[in-house]
């Protein structure tokens, strides 16, 4: 029994070894493109939230920079990564007048010559949702709602005053 239980535990330790290899050795995520070569390179970047209406903030993270680096787009004034340990984050502020669409990043190690560039898309900005508050005369539905509301209460009043009065006098 002892040997069964060891030999599975140990198949199964083999199996997770050996599906998690192929994932140890990918080095760059999907859809990122590298060009150049360098020890210091940007790898598995990822841009969060994907879609982001005009103004929004995006978060971009890369690993493999050791020394920080720079993001760029046309979307977005130049961001900064910072972090360490080979995990670097940026966060950028889309344009206020950016058309919607799908845009690209590049993300540059500093000190490196390889550029990873990743996609994100730029949804149609919404306007303000202000509201009208009183500038508004209330319409003719809202009116007769409104109306009904105050008859039934006024029905329901009555109704509870005149029972209440037969009670009392009954002498109950």
């Amino acid at each position: 029994m002892r040997a069964a239980r060891t030999l599975a535990v140990a198949a199964t330790a083999f199996a997770a070894v050996g599906l998690a290899a192929p994932l140890a050795a990918a080095t760059y995520g999907p859809g990122n493109v590298v060009t150049g070569g360098s020890n210091n390179t940007p790898r598995d970047v990822t841009v969060s939230p994907f879609e982001v209406h005009p103004g929004s903030t995006l978060t971009i993270t890369a690993r493999g920079c050791n020394r920080g680096g720079t993001v760029t787009s046309n979307a977005f004034p130049e961001a900064n990564l910072s972090g360490g340990n080979g995990l670097n984050t940026a966060v950028a502020r889309v344009h206020n007048n950016a058309t919607p669409g799908n845009y690209n990043l590049a993300v540059r190690c500093n000190g490196g010559s390889n550029v990873v560039t990743e996609s994100f898309r730029v949804l149609p900005g919404r306007g303000a949702q202000g509201g009208l508050g009183g500038s508004l005369a209330p319409s003719s539905t809202e009116m007769a709602v409104g109306g009904s509301l105050v008859a039934a209460a006024a029905l329901g009043g009555g109704l509870f005053i005149i029972r209440r009065r037969r009670m009392t006098g009954a002498g109950v």
